[in-house]
């Protein structure tokens, strides 16, 4: 049976909420079947029922982490949405003109990686426009994904992955060709980019400062206790005047303080108070 009963569906909403902050809600039970149905022959389960019974159970490592990653893991495109990486390179990062050090940023719910690459390309293409006006980009991916953290290192994807959003110039100037027609990000890219595991609903206290957080397309699957306690968080972790960029189906209203709202054309940008 490859189905899940109504009992065994709703006490796997509460432990994935509990686990990463992910509210499925209801009649959401296709995507779990879609996503958990291949570990099935993976770990010789028999039925979904019993697969996410057994993930559940604090004895079951192996199954439980995959679990969590194949629910966790959403796919993502390059320069998603176009705006966020126009404004940061014609608003956000002029802004800090004459920087010391270089620009940090941290890439949250990186997944597998375009946003993070995405941004230094960004960068980089600034500053051949506007050399000496700051000292390069620091960026930081997180995930909970180990998979997906293993995927942003190597950095390599195939053809699908590559027709999603990058153009052809980008391709020939960021990549270079890796085996079986698939392409690896080259290396004046990836030294600019350091992935690392991170859950949203833990600690941010470890990942040190930052000027300017990406967080997109994610705050849509919290509730919004968990929403506000992330957003607070980011807030701590930005230094004075950083920036904060949200999806475009995103708010903060009613959520945190924190944060001063800026209307760009297009889109919108939060700046801590």
């Amino acid at each position: 049976m490859r189905n899940l009963t109504e009992d065994v569906y709703k006490q796997f909403c509460a432990f994935l909420e509990q686990q990463c902050g992910i509210v499925l809600g209801a009649n959401k039970q296709y995507l779990v079947k879609s996503r958990l149905s291949p570990l099935m022959a993976k770990f010789d389960i028999a039925s979904l029922n019993e697969l996410v019974q057994r993930s559940m159970s604090l004895r079951e490592r192996d199954l439980r982490a995959a679990v969590v990653d194949a629910m966790t893991t959403n796919e993502t495109l390059w320069f998603r949405d176009t705006y966020p990486f126009q404004l940061l390179g014609e608003k956000l990062l002029p802004e800090f003109k004459g920087l010391a050090r270089p620009v940090k940023i941290w890439s949250a719910a990186c997944s597998s990686g375009q946003e993070p690459y995405s941004i230094v390309m960004s960068s980089m293409e600034f500053q051949s426009k506007r050399p000496g006006m700051i000292k390069g980009v620091q960026v930081v991916g997180t995930d909970i994904s180990p998979s997906m953290l293993d995927h942003c290192k190597q950095g390599i994807y195939d053809s699908l992955a590559l027709n999603r959003g990058l153009s052809p110039e980008r391709k020939r100037q960021f990549f270079e060709p890796a085996d079986n027609g698939r392409y690896q990000v080259n290396a004046k890219v990836k030294q600019h980019v350091n992935f690392r595991a991170l859950n949203l609903l833990d600690s941010y206290a470890l990942m040190g400062k930052f000027d300017i957080i990406f967080c997109r397309n994610v705050l849509i699957y919290f509730n919004a206790e968990v929403k506000s306690k992330i957003l607070n968080q980011f807030a701590k972790a930005l230094n004075p005047g950083g920036y904060l960029m949200l999806g475009a189906s995103e708010s903060i209203t009613g959520l945190t303080d924190a944060f001063e709202m800026i209307r760009c054309h297009p889109g919108i940008v939060y700046k801590l108070k």
